[in-house]
């Protein structure tokens, strides 16, 4: 019974680590939805977005610059150089999944949302990582994000836009939320400051989505740096 027991037990455990941000996803996944809807896109093609690309981050950059035709070129980079973030994510929370064997590994990394894997990180300092309970976080995550947009794109007509009722706040909201999860003092501060400063200054001179990529290594360089002055110190 034991045996049977515990794997439920780490899933609804995982389900309720996730549940603040499977609220918080909610807006986001309807402010999704509703510019695509304006963008042309159909409920369908939003939500079938959603659930093969589950990337919040690029697939609003998508939105940002989708024309008709759409440029699958310019789409594919853009969400590149977004997602390239993802390389490092994985690489982190990679080495905390001992516990989850053959392709398990490989295949919780397609639902490694930031969120998640900041809930994963949280859990790997004080627990070990289970199969079970990274599905009790991923599961209610992802299905909430692909219902959030299926619904934000079926309303997209009464939503209007979204700006106007402040909804575009949500997505911003979440990421200032776990960056705070991860606050430990003047180091956080300098990293998060070094990957703002470069990533407003690419934003400003350089057109299109490498301020994104520019303030994920400008913080990546603080953080080895950081690490560095630290061990000569100590």
């Amino acid at each position: 019974m034991l045996t049977q027991r515990r794997p439920i037990g780490d899933f609804l455990a995982g389900a309720r680590a996730i549940l603040p941000l499977v609220v918080a996803v909610i807006p986001i996944g309807l402010v999704f939805g509703a510019v695509s809807a304006t963008k042309g896109l159909s409920a369908l093609e939003a939500t079938l977005m959603s659930a093969f690309v589950f990337a919040g981050g690029s697939q609003f950059v998508a939105m940002d610059i989708w024309t008709h035709p759409a440029s699958w070129a310019g789409v594919g980079f853009a969400a590149l150089l977004v997602n390239i973030r993802h390389v490092l994510m994985s690489a982190s929370i990679g080495t905390k999944m001992q516990a989850f064997p053959g392709m398990r590994k490989y295949a919780a990394m397609l639902f490694l949302s930031d969120e998640i894997w900041a809930i994963s990180e949280f859990r790997a300092g004080v627990a070990r990582l289970t199969p079970w309970w990274f599905a009790g976080v991923a599961a209610p995550f992802y299905a909430t994000w692909v219902g959030s947009t299926l619904a934000g794109a079926s309303l997209g007509a009464l939503l209007g836009n979204p700006a106007a009722i402040g909804l575009d706040f949500a997505f911003p909201a979440v990421f200032v939320v776990l960056a705070m999860g991860f606050w430990k003092g003047r180091e956080t501060g300098s990293v998060l400051a070094a990957s703002a400063f470069a990533a407003v200054l690419v934003h400003h001179f350089v057109p299109g989505v490498w301020y994104i990529a520019a303030g994920a290594l400008a913080g990546l360089a603080a953080a080895l740096w950081s690490g560095k002055t630290r061990e000569v110190t100590a």
